[in-house]
């Protein structure tokens, strides 16, 4: 696991750079996703254990790839289109 996050403050928030795909990141290895097809918007929770999707959460935190930090308030905005 990455040493900054270790230390990060949970939950944070990121989202695709398409803005199809907002997460709620509460755990090294949990987060929710809100997902959106078509014009609906869904709600996904997931616990990881394995170690690709544990990277994938890295990479949500430190922001790589496609990844995106946003605040709270436009996380909360689409829960509550739900």
């Amino acid at each position: 696991m990455h040493e900054d996050t270790i230390k990060m403050v949970f939950p944070q928030f990121r989202k695709l750079e398409n803005g199809r795909s907002l997460y709620k990141i509460t755990a090294p290895n949990q987060f929710t996703e809100l997902q959106q097809i078509g014009s609906k918007w869904f709600s996904y929770a997931f616990e990881v254990q394995q170690f690709p999707d544990l990277l994938r959460i890295q990479d949500m935190l430190q922001g790589n790839a496609s990844f995106v930090f946003i605040d709270e308030a436009e996380y909360q905005t689409i829960l509550a289109q739900l």
